[in-house]
């Protein structure tokens, strides 16, 4: 399977969205990530149930949207109507992680399980045969622009045996620095989807960079 890339919207140009959410319509990539924060659970606050609602009526490409905040079951069908058709909710967050899980998948949406960068991936291994994407934060969740955290290769290595243990299908996505010298890398260590925010949205050319991002080949070092 070829990997996805999942252009972050929240280093987008938010007095501008709708011209960076065509460019993304336009060019490779496969996703929306949408990273959802209540200033609670992680020290920011960003976009809400609205500016959802509102990229959905211009989206063309399934929306991943990644909630960073406490109690997150209490939203689970506010954010299905707003469009999202992937829900990601971290088990940092999830005190009754299952049952989230499952209403996740009732409300009609993908689910999937975040982990902060000290979490271990063992926690999961009683979930993970019943979702659809483990996102593995490689930066400490909560802003942009942070320096990726060397361990995730480690760490994306043990997920896989894991995955494979359990039988699991889950994907395999990498949030937070991922850029030219670390995207091979990650995809040679058994990533499947590469989140990109500024390294996307800050390039000269960010159409060029999702098409560079997209036909990575696996053994090259950069793009």
């Amino acid at each position: 399977m070829t990997h996805l890339i999942a252009p972050s919207i929240l280093s987008a140009d938010f007095a501008h969205l709708q011209k960076d959410i065509e460019m993304v319509n336009h060019s490779e990539a496969d996703w929306f990530h949408v990273d959802v924060m209540d200033g609670v659970f992680v020290p920011n606050i960003s976009l809400g149930l609205p500016v959802i609602a509102a990229m959905r009526r211009y989206a063309k490409k399934p929306l991943d949207v990644h909630l960073m905040i406490v109690q997150p079951e209490r939203y689970i069908n506010d954010f299905r109507k707003a469009g999202a058709d992937i829900l990601t909710v971290h088990i940092e967050a999830s005190t009754h992680l299952h049952r989230t899980i499952s209403a996740i998948k009732e409300a009609g949406m993908k689910a999937g399980v975040a982990i902060n960068p000290h979490t271990s991936v063992q926690l999961l291994k009683d979930v993970l045969a019943d979702i659809d994407l483990v996102c593995m934060m490689s930066v400490n969740p909560g802003f942009g622009g942070q320096k990726f955290i060397e361990n995730t290769y480690n760490k994306i290595a043990e997920l896989v045996v894991l995955r494979d243990v359990t039988g699991s299908s889950a994907l395999i996505e990498i949030d937070g620095g991922v850029n030219a010298d670390n995207a091979a890398e990650l995809l040679n260590n058994g990533a499947n989807v590469l989140v990109a925010g500024n390294f996307v949205f800050g390039s000269q050319n960010p159409s060029h960079t999702i098409h560079e991002l997209k036909h990575l080949y696996r053994g090259t070092k950069s793009v």
